[in-house]
C-alpha cells in the first residue's frame, strides 16, 4: 500500500495549539483546491510513491513523538487513514491538517484533526463540507485564515454555527494571511466582537521568512 509523498522533514510546528513544538511533517502530494493564497503549490504534483512502512521508517529516524500529516490535502489519498492508524498504533501523537472539503469521519478518532475552513478570499469557500462541524471531537481544532473583513465575517458566522451546534473544539484559530492584512486589524476585530478564539500567527513564517518550504 503506497502513498504519494511530497516531503518528510523535521521542524517546529508553526500552526495550531501545537505551535512551537518539535514535529515531524509528512507532506502528501495533491490537493483538490486551488486557494488564492496557497503557500505550498509545489505539493500539487511533486512527489514519490512510498509504502506505509517506508514512511514510518523515515519518521522514526527523527525521534520525535509529534507527527503532522499535511499537504496539499491528505484525505484525497484513500490510503491516508491507514497511515494515520499505523502511526497511532506506533504510539505517535498525530495531527491531520485538512482543508475543510473532505469528510473527516473516516479518520481515527485518536488523531487530532485541524480543520482549515476556507473563506471567500480563497475562492474555494463554496467547496467546504460544513457537516464536518458535526464530526469534530473535543480534541479537534478549527482554523480560519483571514485576508479581509469579508473573510472575518464569514469566519464569525461559521463560528456561531459551531457554537449553536455545541461543537466548539479545544481551540479555534483566527490567523491573518501573512503579508496581506495588518496583524493589528484582525486582533482589533476579535477584541471588538469578544470572540472566543485564539489570534494566531504562522510561527514558521516569522522564524524562517525566506523559506518557502518550511512548515
Amino acid at each position: 500500500m503506497t502513498l504519494k509523498v511530497n516531503e518528510i522533514f523535521y521542524s517546529l510546528q508553526g500552526e495550531s495549539s501545537f505551535a512551537g513544538q518539535s514535529c515531524t511533517f509528512i507532506r502528501l502530494t495533491g490537493c483538490n483546491l486551488r486557494c488564492s493564497y496557497c503557500d505550498t503549490r509545489y505539493s500539487y504534483d511533486e512527489g514519490s510513491e512510498m509504502d506505509v512502512q517506508e514512511i514510518i521508517d523515515q519518521v522514526d529516524r527523527y525521534h520525535c513523538n509529534l507527527v503532522a500529516v499535511t499537504g496539499g490535502e491528505p484525505l484525497i489519498q484513500k490510503e491516508t487513514p491507514v497511515l494515520i492508524n499505523q502511526l497511532l498504533d506506533d504510539h505517535y501523537k498525530v495531527l491531520l491538517e485538512t482543508n475543510g472539503s473532505q469528510d473527516i469521519s473516516i479518520v481515527d478518532p485518536r488523531c487530532v484533526k485541524i480543520l482549515d475552513i476556507k473563506g471567500p478570499s480563497s475562492n474555494e469557500s463554496g467547496r467546504m463540507d460544513l457537516k464536518n462541524l458535526e464530526r469534530l471531537s473535543r480534541r479537534d481544532e478549527i482554523k480560519f485564515v483571514i485576508r479581509d473583513r469579508t473573510d472575518y465575517e464569514y469566519a464569525r458566522a461559521i463560528l456561531n454555527l459551531a457554537i449553536k451546534a455545541n461543537r466548539i473544539s479545544n481551540a479555534v484559530h483566527f490567523s491573518p494571511v501573512f503579508g496581506k492584512i495588518p496583524f493589528q486589524m484582525l486582533a482589533q476585530w476579535i477584541l471588538e466582537d469578544h470572540l472566543p478564539v485564539r489570534f494566531h500567527l504562522q510561527l514558521h513564517k516569522i522564524i524562517w521568512p525566506s523559506e518557502s518550504r518550511r512548515v
